[in-house]
């Protein structure tokens, strides 16, 4: 129970502590009420820890402390989340999971234990690391967590023959998808879809201050106009050339074989930038290249109510394809969820069927 509020709490934070992980915490007294909680609300405010054990406070002695991710070991503005569950008297600490950052992974626990705390680990793990699945992949490998996102027709078409395709999917689909860009740290496209369809590639809800993700355009070629409405302060453009466009950021990078942008080094810059997220929005070409690289953790697939027909409408993945159905990219942990008229399609990318 207790620790699944503190997971709760931590989910409150809406991806807003990146590049810091969702963190929760409750604090109970040594009669088993709950006596405080809190959450890391966003970088450079208070840790759950302390937001908790502060509403507590001469309750939390002799209490027990449940919290979804491993106590930080290192101090920051104050002492350290473990050093303060040690000075505000706890007995028991209760954790979801270990910090997967090479600097903690069990340091904060054996720091608590070495005070003489009991520590609990586990309860709710798988739960936690989902929750914080950004975090864990950017700390595990030095690279974000990558989500391919598209919309499209019920016979797998994303544009008619000519082109259109504003819109496929209706209202409530669109705004879930506002709400994928905002909880991603950043945001990615070809030049192609910049050339054709000029997005400003924001993040837009009528009563919400949604996060905006650096945009990422892949342009090999630096062809890219500076009139485009992508272009500007909060935009990276990924090439193999030198240049400058605009007030945009250009990012020179090796190239793969092909002679476009070599997407492993891409992912490695932004993932030393602090980029734990990076929804890939397309187009089709796109897709197919991190597909064809493993490089796609998730999947979101918007799928309308619709049938759109004809072999020149482009579908969500291009490129050359699979030649075996053995081949193909399998996904695991569907789930699905009615917006409106249509429907979302999630999954993870199962690694093991598709090494």
């Amino acid at each position: 129970m207790w620790a699944a509020r503190a997971i709760e709490l931590a989910r409150q934070a809406d991806y807003r502590t990146s590049p810091n992980p969702m963190v929760g915490a409750v604090v109970l007294d040594s009669g088993g009420l709950m006596a405080g909680e809190g959450f890391h609300r966003q970088s450079g405010h208070k840790h759950a820890e302390e937001e908790a054990l502060e509403a507590a406070g001469e309750r939390a002695r002799d209490g027990i402390l449940y919290v979804n991710l491993e106590p930080c070991a290192h101090a920051h503005r104050t002492p350290s989340c473990a050093q303060a569950a040690i000075d505000a008297g706890i007995r028991r600490v209760v954790v979801s999971m270990t910090d997967p950052d090479e600097r903690m992974r069990g340091a904060g626990l054996r720091m608590l234990e070495s005070a003489g705390i009991e520590t609990f680990v586990g309860v709710l793990e798988e739960r936690a690391s989902r929750l914080n699945e950004f975090y864990v992949k950017h700390r595990l490998t030095g690279r974000p967590f990558v989500t391919a996102k598209f919309a499209m027709s019920l016979d797998g078409k994303i544009a008619t023959r000519t082109g259109e395709s504003r819109w496929i999917t209706g209202d409530e689909a669109r705004a879930h998808a506002h709400r994928l860009r905002h909880a991603h740290d950043a945001i990615l496209v070809g030049v192609d879809t910049v050339v054709a369809d000029d997005p400003e590639l924001t993040a837009r809800a009528e009563e919400e201050n949604l996060r905006q993700p650096l945009r990422v355009v892949l342009d090999s070629q630096l062809k890219i106009r500076q009139s485009a409405r992508i272009v500007g302060a909060n935009t990276l453009i990924a090439t193999t050339r030198a240049g400058r466009v605009g007030a945009a950021e250009v990012l020179r990078l090796p190239a793969a074989a092909n002679g476009r942008v070599s997407l492993p080094a891409l992912l490695d810059e932004l993932g030393q930038r602090g980029i734990l997220s990076l929804l890939v929005e397309g187009g089709a070409e796109v897709h197919a290249s991190f597909f064809a690289a493993s490089l796609v953790d998730k999947v979101h697939a918007y799928v309308a109510p619709r049938l759109i027909g004809g072999r020149a409408a482009p579908g969500p993945l291009a490129g050359e394809g699979v030649e075996h159905l053995a081949a193909s990219t399998h996904l695991r942990e569907m789930d699905f969820v009615r917006l409106g008229d249509d429907l979302l399609i999630t999954g993870y990318v199962d690694v093991h069927r598709n090494s």
